[in-house]
């Protein structure tokens, strides 16, 4: 059993640790789920009593999911358990320099820390270091270096060089990136190796076995754990398991589309222009800064040199004309629909051939095919996203394989038309293009409005949508079907398999779309709001209702006869006495000493306070008042009886600290609203093209009539008058109801002249009552009875939700529950009609019984 699997067991027992707070209060970036349940693993297995030392681990994380995140949070974990050196190496040295840029320039836009660093109300410096000798004490001190550098240092001493003595009776935290390099003699050793003691990875070997209380922190997106010898050597050690397959299932990667063309190498290029303008343009329209990137890929540098020479001289000859032919020669989909989209913007193909002179001319244009060249520009390429970056297209060979941050990346050219596997084999190169488009492959983060997650896909649900060229990657290529054969195996082989992927087809019935029902009919939808903080006039009672613990252990010394074993002076402080202090009493001993501790924290400034507790009228009141701080109890430690004000003043600060971590994480809350507003039918409910990854028997992508669904639920809903759509692709709970409820609307009929069942495909949302969670019910059931002039709706969220799902999404039916009391819809107009809004309980084949009887609520 892998050790992220021993983390499962953990999680499913609800005995992993939470995420300290400061972790995410001190980093740049919000925390991703999938990154939280990094840090839970690490934590509950750092702390668990049983882990080895020297402590080893591997995250096996897919490329673009912020490793390099992972490894900030982790240094600030492991500062507050006592470390302060971190040596951090790779193989190259431009990753070195990226890394060094996001850990320590604030002024990149990948500077992973927050703007000031605070654990435990102390303010945390980081610090370069070339050794460990003179290291600040109070810092997190980084060591930087290529894994070559720190062999050659450690074996050859070098001036203010790491050298062994830097380990001697010093724990340190070695982070190894890309560290499948860092495994060669594990997955194969030659005999020059076997004999070649001081390698480097003998090295890092040796260094992290020198001290009991050393940490081994290694990231991979490519860990071979199907090689039995890897395996065997890393079960115990894989501490996160998060491949590329998932991070693509999960949403958090671009979509991967092969652009297959006959057309000459320099059409292809063009085409890629197009696309990419076409892209900008799109994202222009929704008020969205992003400049996306072509990369051109030749095999030598020599080619994309002479290339690169080629794409700019044809570049300026470049007119509307050529591209007129280029459009007619399209027979493409998504140009198509780009060349459409310029002409129906009234941008005519000369302007179009204009701005692509302009936008891809040879100062935006820049080339990386040389060692030097690539060390030189690695700031200028790790910062593509940038405003002020001048770049669109970049001319490479192989020099951004490993290590290359980049979002903006949408279109990759292959300059090449070679194939060079022999037989069953993928070719090495074919593997590197696989992990290039991997690489490109990370998710350019936008949203256009607070509901939407900025780092997730949000339109595999509506793939014909616009925005949705804004959130895929394109790999043009020659049209050859046994090349594009063997690069769908290089993906696989690397995790993404784009074969598993199927587009389903939501459409609306042509008799339905003719109904009035549809035309003019409504559904009722309700909005979210911020919660109003004026109620907010004390300090959370979890803050208040606890003692906090301070150890005034003041720093023991002493002295010791190294010739005899007898102790001539010093022994160690016992914390003996123990006293209680509410901070209000510490405040009427000498209101000075709150007061300065208070005002070492930025949070205690009275403007920072107000905003979160509105109703506060001073400081002094926060400090005194019983609902701020004034009842807090201090439980302090320390050797002697009598308590001075140094003491007081270290107990106050350390526990404010303590408690600003979590002020800082008030965030603003949210209600959903008890008004439902009328929304037109036909504007909410559309044809839809859908992406499914891997739809298989009768779950989610599979058709209600497919061969593979159990005969009882299988039907053929173009057939049936009461569902809205032709088809429906649901889970096998949603298929189990929609069978459910084909056995029951003759019954239905009798009493309601009009029946329609819709599913909710990302159509519409609601917002829950007591918090504004965003909720999506999977279907929505209208009911009329009455005559056009006058008539009674009902209008039904129903939510299938299989047995593995019913207590992590109970608040879901907590909420559908609550509707029909205190739902109230909204008219757009002024009618003789009567509306209700109702939510039943959640449909589960296991246990029907509360379903069943909501639904024969129906029928009275």
């Amino acid at each position: 059993m892998y050790l992220y699997d021993k983390m499962l067991v953990r999680r499913e027992d609800k005995t992993i640790k939470p995420v300290p707070k400061y972790i995410a209060a001190n980093l740049n970036f919000e925390l991703r789920p999938y990154q939280r349940e990094a840090f839970e693993n690490f934590v509950t297995h750092f702390e668990s009593n049983n882990r080895l030392k020297p402590t080893q681990v591997l995250f096996h994380m897919a490329t673009g999911s912020g490793k390099t995140l992972i490894m900030a949070g982790l240094m600030l974990y492991l500062y507050k358990q006592g470390y302060r050196n971190f040596l951090f190496f790779v193989n190259l040295t431009n990753i070195v320099e990226k890394t060094r840029e996001n850990f320590l320039n604030p002024a990149s836009s990948k500077y992973l820390f927050a703007d000031e660093i605070v654990i435990a109300g102390e303010k945390i410096r980081i610090n370069v270091v070339d050794n460990f000798q003179y290291s600040d004490a109070d810092a997190i001190n980084i060591c930087f270096s290529t894994t070559q550098g720190l062999h050659t240092n450690m074996w050859s001493a070098r001036e203010n060089g790491m050298t062994f003595d830097d380990f001697n009776e010093r724990k340190v935290v070695l982070i190894s990136d890309e560290a499948h390099h860092l495994n060669v003699d594990t997955r194969r050793m030659s005999v020059e190796e076997k004999t070649s003691y001081h390698s480097w990875e003998q090295t890092v070997k040796y260094l992290f076995k020198k001290n009991a209380d050393n940490v081994l922190l290694e990231f991979t997106a490519t860990c071979d754990i199907e090689n039995p010898m890897i395996r065997a050597a890393y079960e115990t050690k894989i501490i996160f398991n998060y491949p590329l397959a998932k991070f693509y299932n999960d949403r958090y990667s671009k979509d991967i589309i092969t652009f297959r063309s006959n057309s000459p190498i320099m059409d292809r290029a063009f085409q890629a222009l197009v696309l990419s303008q076409y892209r900008l343009k799109v994202f222009q329209d929704n008020r969205l800064s992003i400049k996306p990137i072509v990369l051109f890929k030749a095999a030598k540098i020599s080619a994309s040199k002479e290339f690169m020479q080629d794409f700019l001289n044809e570049l300026k000859k470049l007119t509307g004309v050529k591209l007129s032919r280029l459009a007619r020669l399209c027979d493409n989909e998504i140009m198509h629909r780009a060349f459409k989209y310029f002409s129906d913007n009234g941008i005519s193909l000369e302007t179009l051939a204009a701005e692509l002179r302009d936008d891809f001319s040879a100062e935006h244009c820049i080339s990386v095919n040389s060692d030097s060249d690539a060390s030189k520009n690695q700031m200028l390429l790790n910062s593509l996203e940038d405003a002020n970056n001048p770049y669109r297209a970049i001319f490479e060979v192989k020099k951004l394989d490993e290590g290359w941050d980049v979002l903006n990346l949408f279109d990759i050219v292959r300059l090449y038309e070679t194939r060079q596997s022999g037989g069953r084999k993928i070719s090495p190169v074919t593997i590197a293009e696989a992990q290039l488009i991997g690489r490109g492959a990370r998710y350019c983060p936008f949203k256009l409005n607070d509901e939407q997650s900025k780092f997730q896909r949000k339109y595999d649900e509506d793939v014909a949508c616009d925005l949705r060229v804004c959130e895929t990657l394109y790999y043009h290529c020659q049209n050859d079907s046994r090349y594009v054969a063997e690069l769908k195996s290089a993906l696989r082989e690397i995790g993404l398999d784009t074969d598993k992927i199927v587009k389903r087809e939501y459409v609306l019935k042509e008799t339905f779309k003719a109904e009035d029902f549809y035309k003019y009919g409504v559904i009722f939808l309700n909005d979210r709001k911020i919660k109003d903080r004026k109620s907010i006039s004390e300090l959370m009672l979890s803050v208040r209702d606890k003692p906090y613990i301070y150890k005034a252990d003041k720093s023991s010394s002493g002295t010791d006869e190294l010739m005899s074993s007898v102790k001539v002076s010093g022994q160690e402080i016992v914390l003996k006495h123990t006293s209680s202090k509410t901070i209000k009493e510490i405040a009427t001993i000498n209101y000075a000493i709150v007061n300065k501790a208070l005002m070492k924290y930025p949070i205690y400034k009275f403007n920072t306070l107000k905003s979160y507790f509105p109703n506060l009228k001073s400081t002094s009141q926060f400090i005194t008042s019983d609902e701020y701080l004034g009842n807090i109890d201090i439980i302090i430690r320390s050797s002697v009886a009598q308590l001075d004000i140094h003491i007081l003043y270290d107990a106050v600060f350390d526990v404010l600290g303590k408690i600003s971590n979590v002020i800082s994480t008030i965030e603003e809350t949210y209600i959903g609203t008890k008004e439902f507003k009328a929304k037109k039918i036909s504007d909410i409910f559309h044809n839809k093209i859908v992406n499914y990854f891997d739809p298989h028997d009768d779950g989610i992508g599979i058709s209600q009539n497919g061969l593979s669904v159990d005969e009882d639920l299988r039907i053929d809903l173009s057939l049936e008058d009461w569902f809205a759509y032709t088809d429906n692709y649901g889970t096998s709970e949603e298929k189990a109801f929609v069978a459910y409820f084909r056995d029951r609307v003759e019954t239905l009929k009798k009493i309601y002249n009009k029946i329609y069942l819709i599913r909710n495909e990302r159509a519409f949302c609601i917002y829950s009552f007591e918090d504004g969670k965003r909720f999506e019910p999977d279907y929505v059931l209208f009911l009329q009875k009455g005559n056009i002039e006058k008539f009674e709706q009902l209008q039904i969220f129903i939510e299938p939700k299989g047995s593995h799902l019913l207590e992590k999404d109970s608040w879901k039916e907590h909420f559908l529950l609550q509707l029909k009391n205190e739902a109230i819809p909204v008219k757009i107009f002024v009618d003789d009609s009567s509306y209700k809004i109702w939510g039943f309980h959640f449909f589960n084949q296991d246990n029907l019984k509360d379903f069943h009887s909501d639904f024969k609520g129906l029928l009275i």
